[in-house]
């Protein structure tokens, strides 16, 4: 069965997953981290792409990246991909591909997903066992929107400056947001989302979308149940 293309629509966020070769380490020091976001920065600042939110795992990364073109995600990514590997494979004497394949990446609908996909970012660490709460991991834009470090790499979303009327209180209310945690409910359907590259939103969110793009954006049959490969703790 032949793959889509990635769905890629300007002025939408969305939610961007790499995974190492094999779930191998595509870093082995801080400095390969700060490399790699470095990189992620620069690049999408340079390709008009809004850089949300990240976290930055051992074998794989998460971006949250709003675009103002549409070729602002897949350029980015590109220079990313190519960039680093020549850095990490300089570096550590090695040789042949980082990646897993391609980068997978899930358009999602602002009001109803945006800041749940940014709290199921910052648990990734938590759900892999990593550490004990968010505000312990600091490779991810968490600590930074729960005001416990300034990155200016970032690009807040309008929704989380609605959190509150000031610095203080977008803060507390944010931190609040991802001790919550999230649902179960929520939790699958994001995972599913990014797996597949469905666009994650309400029906009428999905049937506005699909009258912008002739690529499918959704399972062919409504309804039909989906299948986890992979456990939340993966992603």
């Amino acid at each position: 069965m032949a793959r889509l293309p990635r769905l890629t629509v300007p002025g939408y966020p969305h939610h961007v997953i790499q995974r190492g070769n094999n779930r191998q380490p595509i870093v082995l020091s801080d400095a390969d981290r700060e490399t790699l976001l470095g990189l992620v920065a620069d690049t999408a600042l340079k390709h008009r792409v809004a850089l949300h939110a990240y976290v930055l795992m051992d074998n794989h990364f998460h971006l949250l990246l709003t675009p103002e073109t549409e070729d602002g995600v897949p350029q980015m990514m590109q220079a990313v991909g190519r960039r680093y590997v020549r850095y990490f494979n300089d570096l550590h004497h090695r040789s042949g591909t980082l990646w897993e394949g391609r980068y997978k990446s899930t358009l999602i609908q602002s009001e109803s997903y945006l800041l749940a996909c940014m709290t199921y970012m910052d648990l990734n660490p938590v759900r892999a066992g990593m550490v004990a709460q968010a505000s312990d991991f600091v490779w991810s834009s968490h600590r930074h929107y729960s005001g416990l470090a300034q990155d200016r790499r970032l690009t807040p979303h309008t929704l989380y400056w609605g959190l509150g009327n000031t610095p203080f209180a977008r803060e507390a209310a944010y931190a609040e947001m991802v001790r919550d945690g999230l649902s179960v409910q929520q939790q699958t359907r994001i995972t599913g989302a990014a797996l597949r590259g469905w666009a994650l939103g309400d029906a009428g969110f999905v049937a506005e979308l699909q009258k912008r793009t002739q690529r499918r954006v959704t399972e062919s049959r409504p309804g039909r149940p989906v299948s986890q490969r992979k456990s939340a703790e993966s992603l």
